[in-house]
């Protein structure tokens, strides 16, 4: 049997969003979709996974009765379920990033087809919006690692970097594109306004640019047990995730004599926030989508 993995976002006003928790998940369990829905008064960010027939009826039922507006989803598939549970989740952001962001403007969007002609530029910094280990197994040629352990991080690392972003055009990216496109509006309300970001994300670039035309080195982490995908979208045969500290581990990680499994890796071995207090200490936790 095959499954659709869709991912999918959309800013839309939702004033209702908390009464509709429960009908959005008896739907969901009366199709047989598994996943997380996270519902908030800006919109809708998820990632779920289901048979066609299923995936379909949902979409029609999002689109046209819910929401009313045609949105963007990636697609993938699998020959496995990569969700254990259905899961309808109320916040008060659709994607928190710790700080005030007026969402009135936004960056450029760049279609995947034009972004290599874009972050090809000299005058242009490529900015891996993502968290530090989704880029440890992959990132555009050429992008700059911010190095955040959660997006919140993300506005004091500009603030850091200021001097080194002015006159620069910001091209931004992340797995779907929501997370790049809120930053960008914080971007613009900070005082850069040459910012752009690939729309649809990682997953839009890989379905809609030719494997041999790809600027992207190595997979791209998602968030579910296919831990990664490559430029076809199929899941990583490679890719593993630290039982302890939740890292991302490549090839040569877990080839690293401080990889132990179920122990530690290279990224959370010797370090005292992951010895004894996993819970409440490891930034990881609640791990941002998309």
């Amino acid at each position: 049997m095959s499954y659709v993995i869709v991912a999918f976002y959309h800013f839309f006003d939702f004033p209702n969003f908390e009464a509709m928790q429960a009908p959005l998940l008896e739907r969901l369990h009366s199709l047989g979709i598994k996943g997380s829905v996270l519902i908030t008064r800006e919109g809708v960010n998820s990632t779920m996974s289901g048979t066609r027939e299923s995936i379909n009826s949902f979409l029609d039922y999002l689109q046209n009765d819910l929401i009313g507006a045609k949105i963007t989803y990636k697609e993938s598939y699998a020959e496995f379920q990569p969700f254990g549970k259905t899961r309808v989740r109320l916040k008060k952001e659709t994607i928190s990033l710790g700080e005030p962001v007026s969402m009135k403007r936004f960056g450029q969007y760049v279609e995947p087809k034009d972004w290599n002609n874009l972050i090809r530029g000299n005058d242009v910094v490529i900015l891996d919006t993502r968290n530090d280990y989704e880029v440890n197994l992959g990132t555009f040629k050429g992008a700059v690692d911010p190095s955040i352990p959660t997006f919140k991080y993300l506005p004091q690392w500009v603030r850091d970097n200021a001097d080194s972003l002015k006159d620069k055009k910001i091209a931004t990216f992340c797995t779907g594109g929501i997370r790049c496109e809120k930053f960008t509006s914080w971007m613009i309300d900070n005082g850069f306004d040459d910012v752009y970001h690939l729309k649809g994300g990682i997953l839009q670039y890989f379905e809609d640019v030719p494997a041999e035309e790809t600027l992207w080195d190595g997979e791209c982490f998602v968030f579910d047990e296919r831990i990664a995908v490559d430029h076809n979208l199929q899941p990583s045969q490679s890719a593993a995730l630290c039982l302890y500290c939740d890292h991302a581990l490549t090839v040569e990680d877990q080839a690293h004599p401080h990889y132990v499994k179920g122990v530690s890796c290279p990224h959370c071995h010797g370090d005292p926030a992951y010895q004894y207090d996993r819970p409440s200490t490891n930034p990881r936790r609640g791990r941002t989508k998309f």
